[in-house]
Formats: C-alpha cells, sequence, structure tokens
C-alpha cells in the first residue's frame, strides 16, 4: 500500500523532477545578465535577444533591424556560457539558436508570445519612470478579467480583457474608461501580458501618478472571437494574415464595445472620461475610430501608428478623412497624443500625416522616441500616456 501511495504521488508531481540544474539567465550585481545553456553536443550556440545591438533582418515585407546574436562560449561539462555588457533598465526578452534552431532556454520558464514567436523574457530594473513600473511591486492591485460580450456588428461573441482598479469592487464610484488596442498579429492578451499593462496602471495610480481608470484590451481582428487557442477555433496557429483586421469592420462595430463596457461596469458615460489608445494596427484603429465617432473620446494616442488604410479598403469609416478629422478637431479633444521611433518603418508615415495636421492647424502633442517599431517603445509609450489622462 506504501508503494502504491509513493507511485501515485510520484505521477502526479512528474513535473516537479524536470527542474534546471543551472541558472539562466542570471541578473548579475552590476547589471551584466549571463546565459547559460546544457547542450554538450551541439557545435554551435547562439543567444539573440533585444538586449543585443540589431541585425538587418529581411522579412517578406523588406528589411528591417531586428534583434542581434551573439555566440556563447563552452566549457569542458558541455555548459554553454556567455555574459552581456552592463544593460540599462528593461523588459528584455531572447531566445537560443542552438545549430542554427532557435529555441526558448529550458532554465528560464518566464516566456511570452508575440503572434507566432515564444521568447523568454527577463526584467533589469533600476529605472523608476519606466522598468520599475513594469514590475509586481508591493502597492494594491487591480484586477484583470477575460470577459465575453455580444458584438451585433460583427455577429458574434468576442473576448475582452478589462482591468479595474484597486479597490473597484467595494468603492461604488463610477471610473473612467481607457480602450488600449493592439498592433498587427496581436490580441486582446498582448497588451496585458507584453505591454506590462496591468502592472503600469497598478503603479502609476499607488503612486499617485495617474487617476484610477478602467482599462478594456479589444481584440482587433473582426474575424476572431478571441486570442488563438481561446476560443472555438481551437489549437489554430497564429497568424499576421487574418481577414477583417483593417477593412473598417471593427471599426464600425467599435461602440458594441462601449454599450458593453458602459452597461456591465460602473462607468463615467461621456466623452471627457474615455480614453482610446493603441500601438501600430491598433493606432490605425484608434485614428479612425476616434474621428468616425468625434462625440466619443476626448483623449487619443497613436503610438508607431499605421495611418492610411490599404488601397483595396473601401470602408465608410475610411472615406472623408479631411471632413471627418475637421469634424472631430473642432470638438477639440483635449489630448491627441502621436508618439513613434525615429527608426519605425511607419516613420514617413506619420511625419506626413502629422504635416496634415499641422497644414489645417490642429493642436496635437508629438513624442519621438530612438528605436523602431518594439514593444520597449510602446511600453514607455503607455507609460507616459495614462498619466496625461482624465485631468
Amino acid at each position: 500500500m506504501a508503494a502504491a501511495v509513493m507511485s501515485l504521488g510520484a505521477m502526479a508531481q512528474q513535473a516537479l523532477w524536470g527542474a534546471p540544474q543551472i541558472v539562466s539567465p542570471e541578473v548579475n550585481p552590476d547589471k551584466t545578465v549571463t546565459f547559460r545553456l546544457v547542450a554538450p553536443n551541439a557545435s554551435e550556440v547562439k543567444v539573440t535577444g533585444d538586449f543585443l545591438p540589431t541585425e538587418k533582418i529581411k522579412t517578406p515585407f523588406g528589411e528591417f533591424d531586428g534583434p542581434g546574436s551573439a555566440s556563447l562560449t563552452k566549457n569542458d561539462k558541455g555548459v554553454w556560457e556567455f555574459t552581456s555588457d552592463v544593460l540599462a533598465p528593461e523588459l528584455y526578452s531572447y531566445s537560443f539558436i542552438v545549430d542554427g534552431f532557435k529555441t526558448a532556454d529550458p532554465s528560464n520558464v518566464f516566456q511570452i508570445r508575440d503572434t507566432a514567436s515564444i521568447t523568454n523574457v527577463f526584467l533589469i530594473d533600476g529605472d523608476p519612470n519606466y522598468a520599475d513600473l513594469y514590475k509586481i511591486n508591493d502597492v494594491p492591485h487591480g484586477t484583470v478579467a477575460k470577459v465575453w460580450y455580444n458584438s451585433p456588428g460583427l455577429g458574434m461573441d468576442r473576448r475582452l480583457t478589462v482591468y479595474t482598479p484597486a479597490g473597484y469592487e467595494t468603492s461604488g464610484k463610477d471610473y473612467p474608461v481607457f480602450y488600449l488596442l493592439h498592433g498587427m498579429g496581436g490580441d486582446e492578451n498582448a497588451w496585458s501580458e507584453l505591454g506590462r499593462a496591468a502592472q503600469i496602471l497598478d503603479n502609476l495610480i499607488a503612486q499617485g501618478k495617474a487617476e484610477p481608470m478602467i482599462v478594456v484590451m479589444t481584440n482587433g481582428n473582426a474575424a476572431l472571437q478571441a486570442a488563438p487557442g481561446e476560443s472555438s477555433l481551437g489549437f489554430k496557429a497564429p497568424t499576421t494574415q487574418l481577414p477583417k483586421t483593417m477593412d473598417g469592420s471593427f471599426e464600425a462595430a467599435f461602440p458594441d464595445v462601449v454599450k458593453f463596457v458602459d452597461s456591465t461596469y460602473r462607468t463615467k458615460k461621456d466623452k471627457a472620461h474615455r480614453a482610446i489608445a493603441g500601438l501600430s494596427m491598433g493606432g490605425f484603429h484608434s485614428m479612425h475610430i476616434s474621428k468616425q465617432y468625434p462625440d466619443m473620446f476626448d483623449y487619443v494616442g497613436l503610438f508607431s501608428a499605421a495611418i492610411m488604410p490599404r488601397e483595396d479598403a473601401t470602408a465608410d469609416v475610411y472615406n472623408d478623412l479631411e471632413g471627418k478629422l475637421a469634424t472631430q478637431f473642432a470638438k477639440a479633444p483635449k489630448l491627441y497624443w502621436i508618439a513613434i521611433g525615429d527608426k519605425d518603418f511607419l516613420y514617413q508615415a506619420n511625419t506626413e500625416y502629422r504635416k496634415l495636421l499641422d497644414d489645417k492647424g490642429y493642436k496635437y502633442t508629438y513624442r519621438e522616441s530612438p528605436d523602431g517599431h518594439i514593444w520597449k517603445n510602446w511600453r514607455i509609450y503607455l507609460s507616459e500616456f495614462v498619466p496625461m489622462l482624465f485631468k
């Protein structure tokens, strides 16, 4: 009997016996980071990640700057090792490349998915304005929920990620709402997982730098119910090549989201207490939604935004750009914020859009940062945008 019980216990906890025997990554006191991999039979091991100098990468959309790589050195025990330069505070991602095969670090269980790519992550702290906001600090915490709503405009039930601030459940108060949209290939999980949105909101609210607010993170892929693997489609592989992403469907149906949120949560139901912002495709959606419904949002943020629709996009939401912008800006939004990296492939499109706004005399705030089309920038933009809302 004792043997049988021990056997059952071993089966129930079999995952316990696969724990790695080395530390990787190891964040050193001087803020260098050491990576290790046990691979005695490998001929070459490299690490690639956004903590390294960029390299040119060829993609179907052209040549862009991408994560660089560095070679690890093998010791006599078959352990490969590399120590980085001193790293600035930031949330970093990386992978190993073993004899040409890209793989995760088996010693690091902390991973994130971006579209169809899985990478490991680590955090270097020490910057109170940015990286320290991405940590889970000893402050009151909000609630992150996965919520389903019905969208008559899209003809299906769909899922949202909703952040409610600490104390929402018991305060009895009404709150402003910030709608936060992802980029192409993302979904309603992107901002909470890659963007650290909940941590940023928790920390800024606790510091008194941001108003307590509800944050609604949508799925901008109008043909899908929810994130890959979390809908009736089952374990269908994620991809950026999705129908109905930038054809006007999502923008036209956006009032369904606002109606659901206002009827489900304790919200302040007016333009002065609503904000919308997004990255890349989400910035494109934010721009076109906010001008299509000029009485809906007083705060608009375009983070590395795509601007103009595709040539084959004929939806009404994209018609009469200048006329709709004239109506929107005549109603004087309290904040229209444009931010982009100086190496972003959408930089020129944003420059041309800003010239249009300048020529018309429309007031906006511009933020230019280093680097390109990357999550580092979008976390920074979110950290700067949130404190400006609902003041």
